[in-house]
C-alpha cells in the first residue's frame, strides 16, 4: 500500500511539473502571406530563430491573405506578430480604408525591407503601359492583402477606375502567375520583396515573355494624396529572367508589427533577434539583408514603435527620429 501511495504521489508530482512546464511554454503565431511571396519564407525562418533563442518559446509562420489580414489578426489578439506594409499599417492605426470598422492598437518593432509593386504582363496581351489595362482582365491581389490596397492607389494615380475600366480578379502571387500562364488574366499586380519566387517562375517559363509596366511616373499623385510612404524606385533588370530593362516602379516599406499590449520584454527580444540575426535569416531569403539599423526611423516605420523596440534602440544608440 505504501509503495502504491508513493507511486501515485510521484505520478501526480510528475503531472504537475509537466503541466507547469507546458503552461510556461509560449507559442507565437507569425502572420505572413501566401506561399508564393517573401513574407512566408521569412516568417518560417524567423520562427526557427525564435525557437532557438527565446527559452520556452516556439513560433510558427501562418499562411494568410497578407498585410490587411495580418494586422486584423494581431489587432484582435488572434496572432502575435505581423509582417505588414507601412501603408496598410498606417490605415490600421487610423481606422481608414480597409479598417473603417475601428482603429487597431498596432505598433512597430522593426522596419524591414522595401516592398516593390510589380505590375506584370506577358507578350501577346497588347499591354505596354499602365493605361493599357483598360478593358483587360487584371488581378489586383488577394482579399486581405496590402497588394490590393497598393494596386488600387496605382490604378487611381494612372487615371483609371478600378471598378469600371477593367475586369478584376483577386488572386495572390502564385495564383496570378498560374492564371496568366493559362490566359485567364492579362496582367496582375503583386507587391513584394525581390525576387518573389512566383514571379521568378513566370520569367523562367518556356515560351513566355514577361513584361513589367512602369508606374513611377505617377508616384507624385500617390504621395500628394497618401503621404510620403511611397517612393519611386526600380526593379533591376537582372532580378527576373526575361526582363529587358529596369522597371520604373514604386515601393513602400515593410514592418514587423505587434499589438501594443505585447509585454515589453518579449517585444525587446523580438526586435533584438530580427536586427541581430538578419544574416542567419538571409539564408532563407536575401531580402533579410535589407533589414538594417539605419532604416529604423519613425519616418520609415509610419506607425509608432513599441516601447520594447525603443528600449533596444536606446541601448544600442539607434536614433529613430
Amino acid at each position: 500500500m505504501k509503495r502504491l501511495l508513493a507511486l501515485t504521489t510521484g505520478f501526480a508530482v510528475a503531472l504537475s511539473v509537466a503541466a507547469a512546464v507546458a503552461q510556461q511554454a509560449k507559442q507565437l503565431s507569425i502572420t505572413t502571406g501566401g506561399t508564393g511571396g517573401v513574407y512566408y519564407p521569412l516568417g518560417g525562418g524567423f520562427a526557427s530563430i525564435i525557437g532557438k533563442n527565446i527559452p520556452n518559446t516556439t513560433a510558427a509562420a501562418e499562411v494568410t491573405g497578407g498585410s490587411v489580414a495580418n494586422l486584423q489578426l494581431i489587432g484582435s489578439g488572434r496572432a502575435d506578430i505581423a509582417f505588414a506594409q507601412v501603408d496598410a499599417s498606417w490605415d490600421a492605426i487610423n481606422g481608414t480604408d480597409k479598417f473603417t470598422s475601428g482603429k487597431l492598437p498596432i505598433q512597430s518593432l522593426v522596419v524591414m525591407y522595401p516592398n516593390h509593386m510589380h505590375v506584370v504582363t506577358i507578350d501577346g496581351t497588347g499591354i505596354t503601359k499602365i493605361e493599357d489595362l483598360k478593358g483587360k482582365r487584371v488581378s489586383t491581389g488577394s482579399p486581405g492583402s496590402a497588394t490590393e490596397v497598393f494596386a488600387f492607389r496605382v490604378i487611381e494615380a494612372a487615371g483609371l477606375d478600378k471598378d469600371k475600366d477593367m475586369k478584376r480578379e483577386r488572386l495572390g502571387a502564385a495564383e496570378s502567375v498560374n492564371a496568366i500562364k493559362d490566359k485567364k488574366i492579362d496582367a496582375f499586380f503583386w507587391v513584394g520583396g525581390l525576387p518573389t519566387a512566383a514571379v521568378t517562375d513566370l520569367g523562367a517559363t518556356p515560351g513566355t515573355k514577361i513584361r513589367f509596366l512602369d508606374i513611377a511616373q505617377n508616384v507624385g499623385k500617390m504621395v500628394a494624396k497618401y503621404g510620403d510612404i511611397y517612393s519611386a524606385t526600380v526593379i533591376p533588370k537582372a532580378t527576373y529572367g526575361g526582363m529587358e530593362a529596369d522597371s520604373q516602379n514604386v515601393a513602400v516599406w515593410n514592418v514587423m508589427a505587434v499589438n501594443a499590449s505585447m509585454p515589453v520584454d518579449l517585444a525587446y527580444q523580438l526586435t533584438k533577434l530580427m536586427l541581430e540575426k538578419r544574416e542567419e535569416l538571409a539564408l532563407v531569403h536575401k531580402e533579410a539583408l535589407n533589414i538594417k539599423v539605419e532604416n529604423q526611423t519613425k519616418a520609415k516605420s509610419g506607425i509608432p514603435f513599441h516601447p520594447g523596440a525603443l528600449k533596444y534602440f536606446a541601448e544600442k544608440g539607434i536614433k529613430v527620429d
